[in-house]
């Protein structure tokens, strides 16, 4: 007879596979909305950096339909809130831009760094799990954190806008998730604290 405490184990962990794949998936739709303001505003304003920015996107469109082509088999939907993350990332990418330069990157920074703090609770989540998902999302991973070098590398001053600026975006951004996973990246992020004291 089943253990119903762990079927119910079962469901919690199949949900939050759902939130995981709903979050990722919005998250690129709001990375390619703020990618392509800044690509907008960059070619009347600082049109050297558009090839970068543009290659960024192309990356982040590809992740959205990886994580897109990846939620039929685990019975997912895109998010509900996605016309938030449209919005929200259309906004701070034209925002960012008009600050210049220097600001566009410390946005790729701020987002790039708090999406690599809540994938590596995904994959911790998922390395006994899910390991098709967990496969998917390392190899994303990766190109994510090629995006947060290049921003890294192309900011010319680190003052008064990078100390302001990076906490807000990454709070903005760290929201965003947990609103679109009904609190589960708190969860996640948790369990995996817990896990590495044991």
């Amino acid at each position: 007879m089943d253990n119903p405490l762990s079927n119910a184990g079962k469901r919690d962990r199949t949900v939050t596979v759902r939130r995981i794949l709903k979050v990722n998936h919005a998250g690129e739709f709001g990375a390619i909305r703020i990618y392509g303001a800044q690509i907008w505003m960059a070619r009347r304003l600082f049109p050297d950096i558009v090839p970068a920015l543009r290659d960024m996107r192309d990356d982040e469109i590809k992740h959205c339909r990886l994580f897109r082509d990846a939620m039929p088999s685990r019975k997912a939907r895109p998010c509900r809130v996605m016309a938030f993350w449209s919005l929200g990332g259309y906004l701070l990418g034209f925002l960012t831009a008009l600050g210049g330069r220097n600001m566009v990157w410390i946005c790729t920074e701020a987002v790039e760094s708090t999406v690599h703090r809540h994938l590596e609770d995904q994959l911790a989540f998922l390395a006994a799990g899910d390991p098709e998902l967990h496969g998917l999302i390392a190899s994303i991973q990766e190109e994510e954190l090629a995006h947060l070098r290049e921003a890294e590398k192309n900011q010319t001053a680190r003052g008064m806008s990078h100390t302001l600026l990076l906490p807000v975006i990454a709070a903005l951004t760290d929201l965003m998730i947990w609103l679109s996973t009904w609190g589960d990246s708190s969860w996640m992020h948790a369990e995996m604290a817990r896990s590495k004291q044991i």
